[in-house]
């Protein structure tokens, strides 16, 4: 099992990651599969009992995901290049929109300087990619004391905080 940072501290991963192709876990596992798995194995997954998670592209809509929300226990979003933002999109989108209250998790080509805007986007768990420093990464959260935007992680605009 992997290592990953949630809520800022390092923890193992209790998620088994299954190939398509590969046959699930002895139940009693919590398992991640890939959106297509899930869309083709949906209900023998539910019947599990387990808990699941689903690994979807940056690409995917909100939309997509919606039905299905309420049976995940995570939704690891996929970053296939540290420039790609529509992760961040989507994430957003799951937590304000559709009130996801689950893991989101940021998996693939995650760095340290991308955490802290992970997540103001809604992101409580992040897989880094294996040339990064977890006791380094794990200051990325204090790199900003201050922030004036509305996010996930706070509704209000610094002005109207003020009192």
């Amino acid at each position: 099992m992997a290592d990953l940072l949630k809520n800022r501290a390092r923890v193992t991963d209790p998620f088994v990651s299954v190939a398509d192709d590969a046959p699930l876990p002895a139940a009693g596992t919590p398992v991640l599969v890939t959106l297509a798995r899930w869309q083709a194995e949906r209900d023998a997954l539910i019947a599990r009992g387990d808990a699941i998670g689903v690994q979807v592209p940056g690409t995917t809509t909100a939309a997509e995901l919606a039905a299905d929300l309420g049976h995940w226990a995570l939704v690891a979003i996929e970053f296939p290049v540290f420039k790609d933002g529509r992760g961040y999109t989507l994430a957003r989108l799951l937590r304000e929109r559709f009130a996801y209250p689950g893991e989101l998790r940021a998996v693939g080509d995650v760095l340290r300087d991308q955490l802290f805007f992970l997540s103001r986007a809604g992101f409580d768990a992040f897989a880094l990619r294996a040339d990064q420093d977890f006791d380094e990464a794990l200051t990325a959260f204090d790199d900003f004391t201050v922030r004036y935007q509305p996010a996930a992680d706070e509704p209000l605009p610094l002005y109207r905080r003020r009192g």
